[in-house]
């Protein structure tokens, strides 16, 4: 994963003419089948409907200069959260569902603004790779809101150097001034603390997860922050109880699936997982980069 976590980002190749047609034919069909009262609920009616598009890792990565990745086809678990997204938040704004332009604008107005730091697309360094920094990126930009520590938890540190250390994954890190961005950023999140739910205790606070939660399952590993990331989605099990499960792109299952698992056991039976953070989607919708520009013009 490239957000660092191993579900990296990346597209399959594609022509400029192909991802203007994957947004009309693709995008704006998920949209139609999700005119939900709130971004979250949008955001869960979108993801069901990706359900068996296959997972397909390193697919930011394909392009010589960095730019702006559109990809329906396939998903990893970071580009089917960002797509999610991006797609939810331009249903909330379209003014005039018929307007397939706006539409459009919309959408790669929100993915750019989610996926890089501050919205820009300058250069490879500009994504936001780690999951620390895009939880707090976003949570600035009013998309997300961090609500880890309003249900439970402890205060965490943890020092970040998976990608300086592993450079050999990252071509674009042989050229030293990328690397030395990348690692500011790492310095960044590694003096940053944080509220994190261990894995053992994620099902006393299940019942504070809603419908919609973004969780990211934290890194085991030294050196990384979140190895993994999907969406809850409460469902009614075998057994007549209800629980929380993951939605998410799964390398596992090969496909955007919903675990078999509870949330809990999911997490608490894999030893890559230490525990989660958890966002929640704003329920209102920040403007348009278009209108932000324009206020701070005025």
């Amino acid at each position: 994963m490239k957000k660092l976590f191993t579900c990296l980002v990346a597209v399959i190749p594609f022509t400029h003419t192909f991802a203007q047609r994957s947004i009309t034919d693709f995008s704006l069909r998920q949209v139609k089948v999700a005119p939900a009262p709130t971004p979250a609920e949008t955001a869960v009616a979108i993801s069901k409907s990706f359900q068996g598009r296959p997972y397909a890792g390193n697919t930011l990565d394909e392009n010589e200069t960095e730019q702006l990745v559109v990809d329906f086809r396939a998903f990893d678990c970071t580009t089917f959260l960002e797509t999610t997204l991006a797609l939810a938040l331009s249903r909330h704004q379209l003014t005039n569902e018929k307007d397939t332009a706006q539409f459009d604008r919309l959408f790669r107005e929100n993915l750019t603004r989610i996926r890089y730091r501050n919205g820009q697309i300058d250069g490879f360094a500009s994504r936001l790779h780690y999951f620390s920094e895009w939880l707090l990126d976003n949570e600035q930009k009013g998309i997300v809101e961090d609500v880890t520590g309003q249900i439970g938890g402890i205060r965490v540190k943890k020092p970040i150097s998976y990608m300086t250390q592993y450079t050999y994954k990252y071509p674009q890190l042989a050229k030293p001034a990328i690397r030395k961005q990348i690692a500011q950023v790492e310095l960044a999140i590694s003096q940053q603390r944080y509220w994190f739910i261990p894995r053992g205790q994620i099902r006393t606070i299940e019942n504070c997860l809603q419908e919609g939660d973004i969780v990211m399952m934290m890194a085991a590993r030294p050196g990384l922050d979140m190895k993994h990331v999907g969406m809850v989605v409460w469902q009614t099990d075998e057994d007549g109880t209800r629980r929380a499960h993951l939605l998410h792109a799964s390398s596992q299952y090969g496909e955007v699936a919903i675990s078999e698992q509870p949330l809990a056991e999911y997490i608490k039976r894999n030893p890559q997982f230490s525990g989660i953070r958890v966002a929640r989607l704003k329920e209102t919708v920040p403007p348009t980069m278009a209108y932000s520009d324009a206020r701070r013009i005025n």
